[in-house]
């Protein structure tokens, strides 16, 4: 092998090692991320039952935690469910990308490789009665980099906490306020009935077996515009 070729190969294997090792760094950063989110729910779970029993409520209101894999977290409380779901994968962000042109980024190309934890809101319901057909909404995703910063892109009370990616840190605290913001705005995210022109139709078969298979599609803004980027 000639010496060009050589140093070719060396700049080839190079890269392939510093690539692989930064993305490796990114994923240990999300898991630790994730498993924070998980101690940090689970003591909330606690506080919530001692707080609970000190009430006098004519209902039972849930706010129970379920591990549902190592990448996967349940959180049932009242009518609804999050589920806070890290990607096994790293992703670098778009050139067009807002947190592309930040100093923090052009001073560390690096800094733009991020882990992603996304948190779904579903209905309770649609797991309890296997309503496959539901409608589950991304409600926030909390991204992670080599250096345990982050940002969150997300809903209201989500998408306004902490953005400035090179100084907030993941840790207990962070994690305490994201899903305290988490759980409010699902609490605020009411169900709301679609419109009538939206669900004046329906044929035989949605009705003959809506009862048993529960093929009636539902979710909490079903037939509204979501408002995707506006709040």
């Amino acid at each position: 092998m000639s010496i060009d070729k050589k140093q070719d190969e060396k700049v080839l294997f190079d890269k392939l090692i510093e690539k692989s090792e930064l993305k490796q760094l990114v994923y240990h950063k999300t898991y630790e991320s994730f498993k924070t989110f998980k101690k940090v729910i689970e003591q909330m779970k606690q506080h919530y039952h001692a707080y609970a029993k000190t009430k006098k409520t004519t209902f039972d209101v849930p706010f129970e935690l379920t591990t549902k894999g190592e990448f996967e977290i349940e959180l049932k409380f009242g009518g609804d469910i999050l589920i806070f779901m890290m990607h096994t994968n790293v992703f670098e962000f778009p050139r067009a990308h807002r947190v592309m042109n930040t100093s923090y980024v052009k001073e560390d190309k690096n800094r733009s490789y991020c882990g992603v934890i996304n948190i779904y809101n579903f209905l309770a319901d649609s797991f309890k009665y296997n309503r496959s057909n539901d409608i589950g909404y991304l409600i926030g995703r909390v991204f992670v980099n080599k250096d345990n910063h982050y940002f969150i892109e997300g809903k209201r009370e989500l998408g306004y906490l902490y953005n400035n990616f090179g100084q907030n840190t993941l840790n207990k605290e962070t994690a305490e306020i994201i899903a305290g913001a988490a759980i409010k705005y699902t609490i605020n995210f009411d169900l709301l009935t679609p419109p009538y022109e939206n669900v004046k139709e329906i044929s035989l078969y949605e009705i003959t077996t809506a009862i048993d298979t529960m093929t009636l599609k539902t979710g909490k803004r079903l037939g509204f515009k979501f408002q995707a980027d506006e709040d």
